[in-house]
């Protein structure tokens, strides 16, 4: 397992001379950021479907930032915060509507996001941020439950499946032994 994500990670230089990580300049070099282990693999994930509930363009960059504060797998954090796209952003609101409804006992209602018109842009982030606004304290108090829940999850499972994954090699490997 850790061979293949090796192989499809891209490598520390090539992340520095993006732009959006520009401001973090050589701490985006440490090893330690880089190195596969179950710990770092399962806090990188977390870390990255924590940060994809983030609002706006600061997924990424507060990915990075979270990884070098604690260490984690950057690779796997940035592809965590991919966990949030257009596909599944109004399914994750919908969800931390939900429980923020729940858990502030709130007699509101979702309302599904107004659709985009490309010809204007300006009304339609306009509307967008009304429809936020619109959704107020549940949304509020959900989406940070939501990440927590998530990144609490994606971490236990991380580590799960490396032990699953570890066990089997083991078997394998004893399996394969020649007796002496």
């Amino acid at each position: 397992m850790r061979k293949f994500i090796r192989r499809h990670l891209p490598h520390p230089d090539t992340l520095c001379k993006q732009k959006v990580f520009a401001l973090l300049g050589n701490s985006l070099l440490h090893p330690r950021l880089w190195h596969l282990n179950r710990h770092s693999a399962a806090l990188g994930v977390a870390i990255g479907l924590f940060c994809s509930l983030i609002p706006g363009p600061l997924q990424m960059p507060g990915a990075a930032i979270l990884c070098i504060v604690l260490r984690a797998n950057l690779p796997l954090a940035l592809l965590g915060t991919l966990f949030s796209n257009p596909l599944t952003i109004v399914p994750l609101y919908m969800a931390a509507f939900m429980i923020g409804r729940f858990v502030t006992r709130s007699e509101a209602h979702f309302v599904l996001p107004p659709e985009p018109d490309w010809q204007a842009l300006g009304a339609t982030l306009d509307a967008w941020t009304h429809w936020l606004f619109a959704l107020g304290h549940p949304l509020l108090i959900g989406l940070p439950l939501l990440a927590l829940l998530l990144a609490g999850l994606s971490y236990f499972g991380v580590k799960g499946l490396w032990e699953i994954h570890l066990r089997h090699a083991w078997k394998v490997r004893k399996k394969n032994r020649t007796p002496l």
